[in-house]
């Protein structure tokens, strides 16, 4: 019953990681392929004419360089709004998980209830704020929204609880270092796969969010990655003796935004097991 009950298990998970790696795989094939192949050879597997770097020369190339500029532009919203927000989430975190004050019970629950607003809900509200504040149209109106990330909050400050012993904390005090003394040198090392798993949400949510550089700017050297793409995308839907053209543009480009993310994820997940390593030894 239970070979059988593991085989079952093993089809599962089987069956979800083709559903998973089968986009990416598809996007590399077609990536691969000139025009003319696209719309002709089959979608799943490669042509005789392997087209890959003339395909990512001619997405880099175009228009000045413009899908250069956007994935500089990416990277720059992503990693700032990223670091930012961790640092931010790990000093919170463990201010409300070490520290007993007054409202810390009904500010966690503010905490709480901002996870439960869609972003979306808050789009229009931050677009009339930094219009007051003219930074629409300018880099920070991405990355100081990206700033802001409750869920990090919430999941820096469950972690913190646990990772940070308060004998260590004590000892520290006892020693004579000050509060952040104690949380740069002592608690942060110990935060860091929580730290971590923070930036991969913010980088993922950053480096794939559309609506809010969609309404806060008009400029396309501004634009990231995602909305340059759309930008193409539509340029292929409206016809024209180019569609094909610029379709496999935003197929190439599109595999090519996907890079950094997996990158990213694969540079990191070392963190990751050693902090479940360290959790899962008693002292």
């Amino acid at each position: 019953m239970r070979e059988r009950r593991n085989n079952v298990l093993t089809i599962g998970m089987v069956v979800m990681l083709i559903y998973f790696l089968l986009p990416l795989f598809w996007l590399f094939v077609a990536s691969t392929k000139t025009v003319g192949d696209l719309f002709s050879s089959f979608g799943l597997w490669f042509s005789d004419d392997f087209s890959l770097l003339s395909n990512i020369r001619d997405t880099v190339s175009t228009n000045s360089w413009v899908f250069s500029r956007w994935m500089g532009n990416t990277i720059l919203y992503a990693v700032v709004s990223a670091g930012g927000a961790a640092f931010l989430c790990a000093l919170g975190g463990y201010g409300f998980a070490k520290y007993r004050f007054r409202g810390n019970g009904s500010m966690f629950g503010l905490v709480l209830g901002a996870i439960m607003v869609p972003t979306t809900a808050l789009a229009i509200p931050t677009y009339l704020l930094f219009s007051k504040a003219g930074l629409v149209n300018t880099p920070w109106a991405i990355i100081l929204p990206s700033l802001v990330s409750p869920f990090g909050l919430y999941l820096m400050r469950i972690y913190a609880q646990d990772a940070v012993p308060d004998g260590i904390i004590e000892a520290a005090r006892i020693d004579g270092a000050g509060e952040f003394r104690i949380f740069f040198q002592v608690a942060l090392r110990m935060l860091a796969p929580g730290i971590v798993t923070v930036v991969l949400f913010t980088l993922v949510a950053t480096w794939n969010n559309y609506f809010l550089p969609l309404i806060m700017l008009n400029n396309p050297d501004l634009y990231p990655v995602t909305l340059g793409l759309a930008q193409w995308s539509s340029q292929a839907s409206a016809g024209g003796g180019t569609t094909g053209a610029v379709l496999s543009l935003v197929i190439t480009g599109s595999f090519l935004s996907v890079i950094p993310l997996i990158a990213a994820f694969l540079l990191l997940q070392r963190y990751w097991q050693s902090g479940l390593a360290s959790g899962g030894v008693k002292a």
